[in-house]
């Protein structure tokens, strides 16, 4: 899709007829589409909604931020709404970093940790708030089910536990916007709803939401109403800007999850090279494999160094002594013997003389040097479209149980714009799903039951 900006309401039982007609109204001043969820078939097409079939008590949903929280949260609210009107206001591409992620064979989650507490203790900001009724409500098992009973084939990695999609990650893209090819089709074209964002974000009289949308390239400006606001942006700026406009603190946003640059030229020879299992100390430790690259160290080790430590690495400017053990479960003297008796068994054969004559000095300095080996770590390396960063709203300020915020009624967020990160391995995703989840459940049935008052009223 090559729109930057896409804004959908989701609608339920209209008719095939109705689909067929054009995927663009006008709504005031301004073209809106509407995005058709139909639970029974699984699928999402674009439709065309009359304006005189919307009632003017309809409730009214905007999303900010059309990634895999919103759009996940966006679909629940839905679903148990279904007279909610739905607005996802995306100011890229919906979905884009779901869509690329793991380069098309992405980590949905991690099927590794049954155990809450756990799971939790794989999110650097969050272990602690994460250990109550978070992952209860929805747990990686919840977000497996959804995702198969939706037709989407998932695979378990032994290795890692991280839960892969055995098609591209795309089949889970379109499941998500469309799941229907011929609807992906008739909302991509409109090319009118490009370049817009959602600037500022009050509270009028009467509670609504009044948010302004603000088109870039020119001077255009569009004022919303809503009934409930969703902010799940992201790590981006806008969304922590309209937070605060609303009350919140921000805690200031840094990277996590990134790996090490190193000028070493020995180790620029062994790009490529996996260590299965190493331990490796800067500011903080930890175990894992790692992977030797042209630029430095990177693998599943290094990138849980970078998150647990990215509030200190990032005090230090990314540099630091990066010490790394490469035979963690040998004590020095137990690797000092295994030396030793290499140097004995090889000690007659010629090609191996040099081997046999070195002196037991050494040996100990091999050892040493194979438990203590030292990396001038001289920054981090970037990758933009996988970045994941540290910061956000505080989870003090929100209830884990509805996503709803405590300064500001009817308010929700979920996902990264939250300060919130995980490490890798499926984990980011999981809170995407868990939070969205909670936010859209919690808004569908306000909605629900505020329909139900009016019609008994």
């Amino acid at each position: 899709m090559s729109s930057h900006l896409a804004r959908f309401f989701l609608q339920f039982g209209i008719s095939s007829k109705t689909a067929r007609s054009s995927s663009c109204i006008n709504y005031g001043s301004s073209d809106y589409c509407y995005l058709l969820f139909n639970p029974k078939k699984r699928k999402f097409t674009a439709t065309a909604i009359p304006i005189a079939q919307k009632s003017s008590k309809e409730e009214v949903l905007v999303v900010v931020g059309g990634g895999a929280a919103g759009v996940y949260g966006a679909i629940r609210a839905k679903t148990l709404a279904p007279n909610l009107g739905v607005l996802v206001i995306e100011k890229g591409k919906p979905l884009s970093k779901v869509k690329i992620s793991g380069g098309g064979r992405c980590n949905v989650t991690n099927g590794h940790c049954s155990d809450n507490i756990i799971l939790a203790e794989h999110y650097p900001r969050g272990h602690r708030e994460f250990r109550g009724s978070f992952f209860n409500i929805h747990g990686p098992a919840d977000t497996m089910s959804w995702f198969s009973d939706h037709g989407v084939a998932l695979k378990v990695l032994s290795e890692t536990a991280c839960i892969w999609l055995l098609q591209l990650s795309r089949t889970w893209y379109l499941l998500l916007y469309t799941h229907d090819r011929g609807g992906w089709k008739s909302v991509s074209h409109q090319q009118q709803l490009t370049g817009k964002v959602v600037s500022s974000a009050s509270v009028g009289d009467g509670g609504k939401f009044l948010l302004k949308l603000e088109k870039r390239t020119v001077s255009y400006v569009e004022n919303v109403k809503a009934d409930y606001l969703l902010i799940a942006s992201g790590s981006s700026q806008l969304g922590h800007s309209l937070a605060a406009q609303l009350g919140h603190s921000i805690v200031d946003p840094l990277p996590s999850l990134f790996t090490f640059k190193i000028a070493d030229s020995g180790l620029a020879e062994l790009s490529g090279v996996t260590f299965p299992k190493v331990e490796a100390k800067l500011k903080l430790e930890n175990v894992g494999p790692m992977l030797v690259t042209h630029w430095g160290l990177s693998g599943p080790v290094i990138l849980r160094l970078s998150a647990w430590g990215a509030r200190d690495l990032f005090s230090s400017d990314y540099k630091g002594t990066l010490i790394v053990d490469f035979v963690p479960d040998l004590h020095i003297e137990d690797m000092k013997s295994i030396l030793n008796q290499h140097k004995h068994k090889y000690s007659g054969l010629i090609e191996d003389t040099l081997w046999a004559s070195i002196s037991n000095n050494s040996i100990i300095s091999i050892a040493y040097l194979l438990k203590h080996c030292s990396f001038e770590v001289m920054g981090k390396s970037q990758f933009k479209d996988e970045f994941v960063t540290a910061g956000g709203v505080p989870l003090s300020e929100i209830s884990l149980n509805t996503m709803e915020s405590k300064k500001c009624s009817r308010l929700f967020f979920a996902g990264e714009v939250l300060n919130v990160d995980g490490v890798t391995g499926g984990f980011n995703f999981q809170n995407a799903w868990s939070g969205g989840y909670i936010a859209g459940t919690s808004i569908g049935e306000l909605s629900s039951e505020s329909t139900l008052e009016e019609g008994i009223l």
